[in-house]
């Protein structure tokens, strides 16, 4: 997960106040001096920094803090409301202009992944927004751009409108409004050139294509992972361009996690969407109060049941709760369930939607990649269907057979199975759980 360093000290740092009946200045001046630590370490602006600890601290030893039933939690409550505010307060939203189409300029430098984005944009508008985009190319400086946005437009069955490398970025993106007013595309999304480095040559052009283009948005791509850096990108952008919002890319890599908190403090420029990954839908609107609440260790249900109802099949779902119930549930259901699991994302980035997921035993540092799901959906295709349907047939003899077909070990078999049955009793449980306590909870992946 994103910020995982931080959230761990944070969230260390605010387990000692927790669950406290009485805070004293002392006891929040010794946690804000960790909080400090712990942002500056994450890479996080030293003004920025300055400023949260202040605000902090005033609302920590106020009068809603001192005078409430459990000052502990309060103080907690304090903090994901002020980290919730640095990072925007709340989700900001895409603009829809009065008259189609809508036109989105793309900026940043080279290597911050704005071609590969500018795609994602364009899936996440159909997908999620019922939306037509048009993707417009004109970089026409890095001899692959073009090609590259052809290459998505054609992976996203979408049309890209290209004139080649020889006329004028300012010409492209004329043409490119005319052309999507004529077709009726309500979104046009317009790839422009990067730089190395921010130069005037550079910036002279993208004024000039938003002179002509008018745009309602102008999106800066930018790298999480150059930190710091990532920031001083943004002001210089803004001071040229007038941003309208950030999209932040590799938040899923391992990074510090400081440029997402910082951005929006230091250029009151909007983080509006994260990209988490390679694949074409790995791209989020960005949530302040969720982002906050999975730093803190507080789970982002909220997101994860979103992703459930994008993903998962109603009526198979059902069918699967009842197969739970009776203790009917096979290894093919099994199949299906990862194969449903997975279209909802990286496991580890689901596990760390649950809230205190990153305190339960054998969930602190699980990563699950797509080669170790692969691994186990060999070993369970190399069993006959009676095996799947009846794994306690499996002798040694047929562990052999099915650890030889997969290209697996014996050992891997076993632990398959083993994992298996503790997961059928541990459903069973938990659909118990749900039907008692809980009457009509559903969890997400069922």
């Amino acid at each position: 997960m994103a910020f995982e360093g931080l959230a761990d000290r944070l969230q260390g740092t605010l387990q000692k106040i927790r669950g406290k009946g009485k805070v004293s200045e002392s006891d929040v001046k010794e946690m804000m001096r960790e909080v400090r630590l712990a942002l500056l370490e994450a890479d996080v602006n030293f003004k920025v920094v300055k400023d949260f600890v202040k605000r902090v601290s005033e609302r920590a030893v106020g009068q809603e803090v001192m005078k409430s039933l459990t000052p502990g939690q309060q103080v907690i409550k304090v903090v994901q409301e002020e980290l919730t505010a640095l990072m925007g307060g709340e989700q900001s939203k895409i603009a829809v202009a009065k008259r189609p189409p809508t036109v989105i300029m793309m900026v940043g430098l080279q290597g911050a992944g704005k071609t590969t984005t500018t795609g994602k944009l364009a899936n996440l508008l159909r997908k999620k927004h019922n939306r037509k985009p048009l993707l417009v190319a004109a970089d026409i400086y890095r001899p692959a751009a073009i090609d590259q946005l052809q290459t998505l437009g054609k992976q996203l069955n979408m049309p890209v409108f290209s004139l080649g490398d020889q006329v004028s970025p300012v010409e492209i993106a004329k043409q490119a409004i005319e052309k999507a007013k004529e077709e009726h595309h309500d979104y046009v999304l317009i790839d422009t050139a990067g730089r190395l480095h921010i130069d005037e040559e550079l910036m002279d052009e993208l004024k000039q294509v938003k002179e002509v283009a008018r745009p309602d948005e102008i999106f800066l791509v930018v790298d999480a992972m150059t930190g710091q850096d990532a920031v001083n990108v943004a002001q210089s952008f803004n001071d040229l361009l007038g941003l309208t919002g950030v999209v932040l890319t590799k938040l899923d890599g391992d990074t510090r996690g400081g440029a997402a908190l910082s951005v929006k403090a230091v250029t009151n420029t909007p983080i509006k969407f994260v990209g988490l990954g390679e694949k074409l839908d790995a791209l989020e609107a960005f949530h302040p109060e969720r982002m906050a609440s999975r730093i803190l260790g507080m789970g982002d249900v909220l997101s994860l049941i979103e992703k459930a109802q994008a993903s998962v099949d109603e009526d198979k779902a059902k069918e699967l709760e009842k197969k739970f119930k009776s203790m009917s549930f096979t290894f093919d259901d099994f199949l299906e369930q990862l194969a449903q699991v997975r279209k909802m994302g990286p496991l580890d980035e689901i596990l760390g939607m649950l809230p205190g997921a990153n305190k339960m035993k054998g969930l602190k540092n699980v990563q699950v990649d797509d080669k170790q799901i692969g691994h186990v959906e060999a070993i369970i295709r190399s069993m006959t269907k009676v095996e799947r349907e009846q794994p306690e047939i499996i002798n040694s003899s047929r562990k052999k057979r099915i650890a030889k077909g997969s290209g697996r070990t014996v050992q891997e078999v076993n632990r398959l199975l083993k994992q298996f049955e503790d997961m059928k009793k541990m459903m069973k449980q938990m659909t118990n759980m749900s039907k008692g306590k809980k009457k009509g909870f559903k969890f997400p992946f069922m």
